[in-house]
């Protein structure tokens, strides 16, 4: 099922993350399980459209990639997805899984984000390939994810292992036409049971282990000739070894130059190399972040040339090229870009507008409400990981700083946040944790989870229950709130933080994604404002100030939410009974 994009003949216009999901759909793929995260989330969105894939958001990264693991183990070809944070969270899992290997085609797609467009770190995730002994490919283009797709499953039935292939923002989110193919379909293998291959057990690990570097021996072999890594030998003055979206670059900058590009760089195809570089006077390694294959070529013995260690910070563009080839330092150039904001009437913003004036000390997460640590709001003080805004909120509170509230989303709360409330609860804590809940995983694009009732496939399912969850972990108070009764969300988050006890409060309003509904935008009464700036201070995108002060109400962009009439205290902003 093509669900997007310009045909033509046989080739449609797509993003990586499309291209690679059609390829995989038609290797034959029949289970695939998520968790949206940026840059990963449409390759998920696009395999949900095909009636012969199982595909699921699961509830968080881990569990993601043990139900495709385990379809793997079961006989099917399966797929796991996800943002290269997320990986992190699978790495219980993902360390055993090359020693027990597979039965049908298993392959990880990580989507690293250099350069942070929508990430908390800048995490190289070929460095867990490789601790991982798992095979790597790396494509640089959205029609090569289609094709690299389909070898990583024929690579992992053949070498009985998991395979990760690796995508990068630019190669996600890129577009490209890509020739579309029929579905072949691969016949489900039968699971035998074999507890010295599926048990991990010390004896039985042990045995494995031996058994995979056997199994990385004949993927090293494979490295040497398989045609994903391409020798183009052209002016022998430089020769460049490249890989990922880094090749892209190097062609378009220095379309005379040799190249190595390495489109399966774990194992290293060492030979290759030595190879490559006696046929170039100078041998330069071009890639983005870390120094994986510098490192590993410098291992090998093999004389080359690399990025001054400036670079391995940011993302790689074609016209850092130059500077990077004459060993210049990178120079940080001071950004420009137009500050994020939440949207007008969210949900989040009369929270922090109460954290704030409370002057809280806020244990934040990941999600929309990340934004709360910007300026003029200024309520967010900590975000590490996701679940971390209430186990963070539990170590502020061990370490006696005052005031504490801890913060999570909805989705982020069932991903990894209920073990923290269990633990909190079982370690006798106290304090006020607040889940905000749009109904909706927001910041990724709007995808359902389950308390939200809805599979990625649209399908009606359980739906998880917030507040009996919180009961059922013993949570002292559990309150739900709409958070624009303003006076009442104070009120009620001064009393919680007040108490000896661990309260959790929900407040509840559906993202804008889903209610696009809007009342009438406030009235400004002129003559009673005092130019005070605190209706500014909400930090709303709908309203602004003209250059001599006076409140500007945005018709097209208010919701009529009404959080400025209730922060205003010059009765100059009043409520529009229509």
């Amino acid at each position: 099922m093509i669900k997007s994009g310009k045909t033509l003949k046989n080739s449609i216009f797509l993003s990586g993350n499309e291209a690679l999901a059609q390829g995989a759909y038609e290797a034959g793929l029949k289970v695939a399980a998520a968790y949206p995260g940026t840059p990963s989330s449409e390759i998920l969105e696009y395999l949900a459209g095909f009636n012969e894939i199982d595909s699921q958001w699961s509830v968080n990264e881990k569990a993601a990639f043990e139900v495709a693991f385990g379809a793997a183990i079961g006989g099917m070809r399966s797929l796991y997805v996800s943002k290269h944070v997320g990986v992190n969270v699978t790495m219980d899992g993902l360390m055993t899984s090359a020693y027990i290997g597979v039965n049908a085609g298993f392959v990880i797609v990580t989507s690293d984000d250099p350069g942070l467009h929508s990430s908390q770190n800048e995490q190289d995730n070929r460095l867990i390939a490789r601790m991982a002994n798992i095979p790597l490919l790396e494509p640089s283009s959205p029609a090569e994810a289609k094709v690299f797709i389909k070898k990583a499953f024929e690579l992992s039935e053949r070498l009985d292992v998991p395979v990760m292939l690796r995508l990068t923002t630019r190669i996600s989110h890129t577009k490209e036409n890509v020739v579309i193919g029929k579905r072949v379909e691969v016949p489900q293998k039968k699971f035998e049971i074999n507890p010295k291959k599926y048990v991990m057990v010390p004896n039985n690990a042990f045995a494995r282990h031996i058994d995979l570097k056997k199994r990385l021996q004949k993927a090293e072999k494979i490295s040497q000739s398989t045609p994903l890594n391409k020798v183009e030998i052209r002016d022998k003055k430089l020769g460049i070894i490249t890989s990922s979206v880094s090749y892209l670059y190097a062609r378009e900058m220095l379309p005379d130059v040799s190249i190595l590009k390495l489109g399966m760089s774990y194992p290293l195809p060492v030979q290759k190399i030595r190879d490559f570089a006696k046929k170039v006077k100078a041998v330069f390694v071009l890639e983005e972040l870390e120094p994986f294959l510098e490192d590993a070529i410098k291992a090998a013995g093999i004389k080359i040339k690399a990025k001054h260690f400036s670079w391995q910070v940011g993302e790689l563009r074609p016209e850092y090229i130059d500077a990077i080839l004459k060993g210049k330092p990178r120079k940080v150039a001071k950004s420009l870009t137009r500050k994020p904001v939440m949207c007008p009437g969210c949900l989040h913003r009369p929270v922090f507008t109460v954290l704030r004036k409370l002057k809280a000390v806020v244990a934040g997460d990941i999600g929309c409400y990340t934004l709360g640590a910007l300026p003029p709001l200024g309520s967010l003080h900590t975000c590490l990981c996701m679940g971390a805004g209430i186990t963070m909120f539990d170590g502020l509170k061990r370490a006696n700083v005052k005031n504490v509230v801890g913060v999570i989303g909805d989705s982020t709360f069932v991903h990894s946040g209920i073990t923290g409330l269990i633990n909190a609860v079982y370690n006798k804590q106290k304090g006020l944790v607040i889940i905000l809940d749009n109904s909706i995983a927001a910041m990724t694009g709007g995808q359902p989870h389950p308390a939200t009732g809805i599979t990625i496939k649209k399908e009606k399912t359980h739906k998880l229950d917030l507040r009996q969850i919180c009961i059922a972990s013993g949570v002292d108070n559990v309150d739900e709130i709409d958070p624009f009764q303003f006076k009442q969300l104070e009120a009620l988050i001064k009393r919680r933080m007040s108490q000896d006890s661990l309260s959790v409060i929900i407040a509840r309003f559906p993202c804008r994604i889903i209610s696009r509904k809007k009342a009438p935008r406030p009235l400004y009464i002129k003559e009673n404002c005092k130019k005070c700036n605190i209706c500014l201070s909400i930090d709303c995108p709908a309203i602004t100030a003209d250059s001599e002060g006076w409140i500007q109400i945005n018709k097209d962009l208010c919701t009529g939410c009404n959080l400025c009439v209730e922060v205003c205290p010059f009765d100059s902003l009043r409520k529009n009974n229509g």
